[in-house]
């Protein structure tokens, strides 16, 4: 068997039946390179590719051999994908004979899980996938197209339905209730930053004036603002005080609308609770550990606590906190925690790991700390309290999910 280039420029391998001796005598070895990719699928594998214009919908069928289709569609058309599908399957039948069914991948990012919702009240299956966890090229400048990263999400959901070990990261949707949970202690965020702007752009302009001291947030604030003088003792120029009464304005706004928020969240916890939370029936709640914290604790619950997990490896790398090594031959060290989760989670683990080592001083947990910030001499106490942060996190989740209480850690009485 001898394999010979059949053109010039087409690059097209094809076999030839020679006699063997004639090849074996040259000592030349070829190995044949497929033109085609047989696949035996049992399924349709689709991709979606969204954005804010268009929707590119990449797909492979069985009895069509390795070639990917594709279509765009305005984005939004959802009558037009749930019609392009049909198409698909009924092509797919009409090529083999029987009946297969549609699984989707998309990556998660703006459109959120409506989509993915849509598609699984019709009975396609659909996977969301953590778009950094898809496998790209490692060239310089590489080549980037909507075509390009259509076909990868298709040969990422064909590894991952063979089975393949971390060929990628797949999204865990939250249910409606459970992603409606965290609009307030997420609004509240956004609305604590727009408040630190506005006093900050407040007091910037007083103190061009030689005014330090102005406190906006306070409630006399208005009163504060007639009584000022310049650092030269004038009055406030007029369209400089009417600038920052505008700014007072939309600061009262804001503090306006972070108490209704606040309210809110305080009413959800404490009358719902995380048996609020679909994914969190039958599950104790954080509260009975003493001095945790009430912000944080919100945040971590509805951030954290409230969604399943498998294991504690799952629950550090969601909140970011799993280690990311660095070993290449003699090379091996520790680049730090991943920070690939959820960064408010993280936050809030931090700020509790904290108020964990002044509140429970008796715990396992706080000993540990302690233990290791002195082998270091009293130094390296950030790192060591990401450290802390990792291991409590593990702890609350199998106290949460299992009742496992923590060493050491003093209970409040309910």
């Amino acid at each position: 068997m001898r394999w010979v280039n059949s053109g010039r420029c087409s690059g097209r391998v094809v076999a030839k039946q020679t006699s063997g001796d004639h090849a074996h005598a040259r000592g030349t070895h070829f190995v044949p390179t497929p033109t085609a990719v047989r696949n035996d699928l049992a399924a349709i594998f689709v991709s979606l590719e969204l954005s804010q214009s268009r929707w590119l919908v990449t797909s492979l069928s069985p009895g069509n051999g390795s070639r990917m289709l594709q279509c765009t569609l305005v984005a939004g058309d959802m009558a037009g994908l749930l019609k392009r599908l049909h198409d698909l399957r009924r092509q797919a039948r009409d090529r083999v004979g029987r009946e297969f069914p549609v699984i989707t991948i998309q990556e998660a990012g703006l459109d959120g899980f409506w989509l993915h919702r849509v598609l699984l009240s019709e009975g396609i299956g659909s996977h969301v996938v953590d778009p950094a966890s898809v496998a790209v090229s490692r060239r310089r400048r590489r080549a980037k197209t909507g075509k390009i990263d259509g076909e990868a999400l298709v040969r990422t959901l064909l590894a991952y339905k063979r089975g393949e070990p971390r060929v990628c990261a797949m999204v865990i949707a939250p249910s409606p209730d459970d992603e409606d949970a965290r609009r307030l202690v997420r609004e509240r965020r956004s609305l604590i930053r727009e408040r630190i702007g506005h006093v900050n752009r407040i007091k910037g302009l007083l103190y061009c004036q030689g005014i330090k001291g102005y406190e906006p947030v306070r409630r006399d604030r208005r009163e504060k603002l007639e009584s000022l003088t310049t650092g030269d003792g004038k009055l406030l120029p007029r369209h400089l005080k009417a600038q920052i009464s505008r700014e007072l304005d939309r600061l009262e706004l804001v503090l306006k609308h972070i108490a209704a928020v606040e309210e809110a969240r305080s009413d959800m916890l404490t009358t719902a609770g995380p048996a609020h939370s679909s994914q969190s029936q039958d599950r104790p709640c954080c509260s009975p550990l003493r001095e945790l914290a009430m912000r944080p604790q919100r945040s971590f619950w509805t951030e954290g606590l409230s969604r399943h997990f498998d294991n504690r490896r799952q629950v550090a790398a969601y909140a970011g906190l799993a280690p990311n090594p660095w070993q290449s031959g003699q090379i091996n060290r520790e680049q730090g925690v991943s920070k690939a989760g959820n960064p408010r989670l993280r936050t809030a683990l931090i700020q509790i790991a904290w108020l964990w080592i002044r509140h429970q001083p008796g715990s396992a947990l706080t000993r540990w700390f302690k233990d290791r910030v002195l082998q270091n001499g009293g130094r390296l106490k950030k790192p060591t309290i990401v450290a802390l942060a990792r291991k409590l996190i593990v702890a609350l989740w199998k106290y949460v999910s299992s009742g496992v209480v923590i060493e050491g850690a003093i209970m409040q009485a309910k």
